[in-house]
This record gives C-alpha cells, structure tokens and sequence, in this order.
C-alpha cells in the first residue's frame, strides 16, 4: 500500500511538471508570434487571454467549472483596455488579473475579499520587501534592550512626535511660501536641507514572466504578536505608547491648523497676499509637497489606531485623531483647489491630470480611514476598499482618452477661444500626439483662414496625421482608438487641404 502510493506521487508530480513545461513552451511560441517585434495593440489582449486560458487548464482536477468561468470572466474583463489602447495603466490592471487567476488555479484565492490584497502583496512583492522586513525586525531588537527608566526613557517618548513634526514642517515650508520665509528669517533654513541576443532575451523573459504565473507562491505570513511579544511591548511603549501618541497628535493639530488657517484666508478666502507674492505662486508651490503630507499622515493614523493599540482604547486619541483626518482632507481639497487655479492660468497637463486624480483617491482614502476607524474595521478591510477604489481607477482611466481631453481643454480655455487664460501651446499639443488633431481642428475653425497661426496650425496637424498614419498597420498592433481617429480623418479629410 505504502509503495504503491510512494510510487504514484511521483508519477503525478512529474506529470504535472511535464505539463507546466509543455504549456510555457507553447505559450512563448504564441509570444513570439504576437509580441515579439510587434507594436503593442490587439496581441497584447489575445496574448494576457491566451495565458489566463493556459492557467485554468493546467490543474488536472482542482478548479470546478463555475470558478473557471469566473477567472477566466475575470480575464477578459481586465483586458478589455487593451482593445482600446495601449497604456500602463491598462496593463497593470491586466497583470493584477492574471495573478488573481494564477491563485485561483493554484487555489491560493482567499475565501474572503477582504484578504485578497495582502495575499497578491505575497505573491509580487516578497523578494523587494523581504531585506527591509529583515531590517526592521533588526532596529526593533535594537531597540527593545534594556534602558534606564531615567531621562532617556522618557526622551523615547519624543523622538516620534518630534521626528515627524520636523517633516510635516519642512514639507509645509516647500508648499507654503509664507511658512518658508518665516523659517528663512529665523535662521532655520538648515533644517530644510536635512531632509537587445534580443530575441533570447525575449524569451527569457517571457519564460520568467510565464514561470511566475505557473509556480505561484506566496510569502510567508508574519509572525503573530505572540512570538515576539517583549519587542512589540518595547516598540510600543516607546514610540506608540499612549502619552507618545498623545502629544504627537497635540503637535501634529497645531501644526496642520496653522497651514489649515492660511488656506482658509488666503486661498479660499481670496485675502491679498504679501507683496512679491502672487496667488499662482501659492497656489503651485503647495499642490505636491501637501500631498505627500497626506500620505505620511495617513500612515500614522494607521500605525497609532490599529486595532487593540492605545490610541484605539483612548476616547480623547480617537477624537484628535478624527480632528486632525478632518484636517488632512480638508488639505487634500486645498491641494485640488490649488490645482485648478494654476491649470486655470497655466493650462493642463498630463502630469496636473494625474495629480488631481491621486489627490482625489488620498482624499477618498482618509476618509476610509475615518469610516474605518469610527466602525471599528479591520486594516484588511480598509486596505481592500482602498484597492478597489485604486483598481477602479485605474480600469476607468486605461478606458480615458487622457491626450484628447487634455487637448479639447486647453483649447476650449485658450485665449482665442475664451477670451482669458494663457495662448495655445502648439509645442505642447503637438506633444500629446495624433489624439490632439480633432481639438486642433477646432481651433482651426476659430482662426482666420490665412493667418499665420493657421499655417502653424495647420503644419501641427499635418504632422500629427503623419504621425498616425505611419504606424505599424499590422492586425496584431490594431486598437479601438486608433481605429476610431481612422474615422475621423476620412470624415474630415478637407481639412488636410
């Protein structure tokens, strides 16, 4: 009986090792025949389809058929971007699916949603994290030897609130003109400075790539607070004890209420500034500086509240932590007001498109933050809805024709077109690429028909067709938005003329 089973185990095991590498074989076959040399377009759809499929048939018995048809759901939902058009954010999202397949087919799927985050963190990011997990696991050995319950003791108890609030100061000095000369006049500005063989190679790393998904594995979990209980004791008692916590937050209020109190007055109030300083320059020195201010302090609010912690047991912790999220968001919509009033006079870009975008999702996830605190909800729970929220933007995003909209924009709120604002950036409309031609032909359509603007105008748009009408016609590189701009120019050749 033994050496029957002792002999049928390896039989399965070398079966099923025989077949993994007969589906990476052929599947980089179909890599080379779609990708390799080709633009990305279409192939990169049937390609991510291709190797979710593979994934679902290589477990000989362990998947049902309705959970096949799920993942396999899945699959195709997360590629559809790629019809559209290529993008990063589009393939992030497809990749992010063809992990959750390889889990599901190797049943490493949790049973609940709210897990799913963590267990994809295992899955892809346990090689970079693992040596910064082993050092900190180091400092807080270190940091739990024996000391004197003497005048260092209770210094400990500072270096948290003081080390942050020494960050939070700088970082409002980068955003806030008015902060940043206060600190200049008193001698302080030193502080601010503490702070291609190609084709093999292809096919190694399609092969990686490919490997990945069929030998899926996760990290292993943490330890539980139980096997290392003197230096989590020590580490909260020193850093995030409740008196730390305390006058962290003290500090941390009266430092985000004096920024809170200047965007009050100065850039939702409209109060004249000082002189040599403008509102555009307020306004665009404190967008990306308080957004990292927000982050930061979303981190601490998750460290200090977890879950049966001190600041988690205390009304008073509770309430100057909602005080001061309430304070957080509220910097999140003067970074966003911030914004618009600099792309109202300096125009849009796709770098102030993408930040209004991840000031929305900071916002959105202090206030996940708030509700998770206030219900008394589990990290897990909050990591997954701000995931989801995160996913959701990205699919709807890698849909968005970013380019054109940009360009409809700067057009509709040019100075020839509206009256007021900056003239039209030809350069940088040009730079946006074929997706600008329908928004130039509407400029066109506002210019006198022989200026010299619309020669220039013209001499963009021809460009920009050019540029179109050159790339690879292959049906592998095909995408809806191209197909789509095809239409277009037929539609309105005349213009070319």
């Amino acid at each position: 009986m033994s050496l029957s089973g002792a002999s049928t185990l390896p039989a399965n095991s070398a079966s099923n090792s025989n077949r993994k590498f007969l589906i990476l074989l052929v599947l980089l076959v179909f890599a080379d025949f779609f990708l390799f040399g080709k633009k990305p377009g279409l192939n990169l759809f049937l390609f991510a389809n291709i190797v979710g499929t593979a994934l679902l048939i290589r477990p000989p018995k362990s998947l049902s058929l309705h959970k096949a048809a799920g993942l396999l759901l899945l699959s195709l939902a997360a590629s559809m971007p790629l019809i559209e058009t290529t993008s990063w954010m589009g393939v992030a999202v497809c990749l992010l699916a063809l992990a959750c397949v390889s889990l599901g087919a190797s049943r490493l799927f949790p049973r609940q949603w709210t897990h799913l985050p963590l267990v994809l963190l295992r899955f892809l990011l346990d090689v970079p994290a693992r040596p910064f997990r082993r050092a900190s696991y180091r400092w807080l050995q270190h940091l739990q030897k024996p000391s004197s319950q003497g005048v260092r003791h209770h210094l400990r108890g500072w270096i948290m609130p003081l080390g942050f609030a020494a960050g939070f100061l700088a970082l409002f000095a980068m955003a806030n003109p008015l902060i940043d000369k206060t600190l200049r006049n008193i001698d302080l500005t030193f502080l601010l400075q503490l702070l291609n063989l190609w084709h093999i190679g292809f096919w190694l790393v399609v092969a990686a790539f490919v490997s990945l998904l069929l030998y899926p594995r996760l990290a292993p979990r943490r330890p539980h607070r139980r096997e290392m209980p003197d230096i989590v004791t020590g580490a909260e008692d020193g850093l995030f004890g409740h008196g730390a916590l305390l006058r962290s937050l003290l500090v941390f209020n009266a430092l985000f209420a004096v920024q809170t109190l200047l965007d009050l007055t100065y850039l939702w109030g409209g109060a004249s500034l000082p002189d040599g300083m403008s509102h555009a320059e307020y306004a665009h020195r404190g967008a990306y500086p308080l957004m990292v201010t927000a982050i930061l302090a979303a981190i601490f609010v998750l460290v200090a509240m977890r879950r049966g912690g001190p600041g988690d047991r205390s009304a008073l912790l509770r309430t100057l932590v909602h005080l001061w999220i309430a304070q957080n968001i509220l910097l999140c919509l003067s970074s966003i007001r911030r914004l618009d009033l600099y792309v109202e006079i300096y125009s849009l870009t796709e770098l102030r498109v993408a930040a209004g975008i991840w000031m929305g999702l900071v916002a959105i996830g202090l206030f996940l933050i708030f509700l998770r605190i206030l219900f008394h909800r589990s990290n897990e729970w909050l990591i997954a809805l701000s995931s989801a929220m995160l996913g959701i933007t990205l699919y709807a995003a890698a849909f968005t024709d970013i380019p054109a909209f940009i360009a409809r924009f700067n057009v509709a709120h040019s100075r020839e077109i509206s009256g007021e604002g900056m003239v039209l950036d030809l350069n940088y409309l040009a730079a946006l690429g074929p997706a600008a031609i329908p928004a130039l032909d509407t400029y066109l359509a506002s210019l006198p028909a022989d200026s010299e603007q619309t020669m220039a105008v013209r001499r963009v748009r021809d460009v920009l067709r050019w540029q179109h009408e050159g790339r690879s016609l292959d049906w592998r590189s095909w995408t809806y938005r191209s197909a789509r701009l095809d239409d277009y120019l037929k539609n309105h050749a005349v213009l070319a003329r």
